[in-house]
């Protein structure tokens, strides 16, 4: 399956509680951290709900 970079881009620090929450479960830890996830309709809605704070690649 396809695979996606997610770049934290911008600061969590004055996000909801529920966006630094996806965050953390999306694995972004801190500002310019990257993970590759598997591109599934689940992520993509994480990355949706964030994607203010985030930028994404296809890998």
């Amino acid at each position: 399956m396809a695979q996606i970079k997610i770049t934290q881009t911008k600061s969590r620090i004055n996000a909801p509680a529920v966006q630094k929450r996806t965050l953390d479960a999306l694995g972004l830890k801190k500002m310019n951290h990257s993970v590759v996830k598997e591109d599934t309709p689940s992520i993509r809605g994480m990355v949706e709900a964030v994607h203010h704070l985030v930028t994404v690649e296809n890998v």
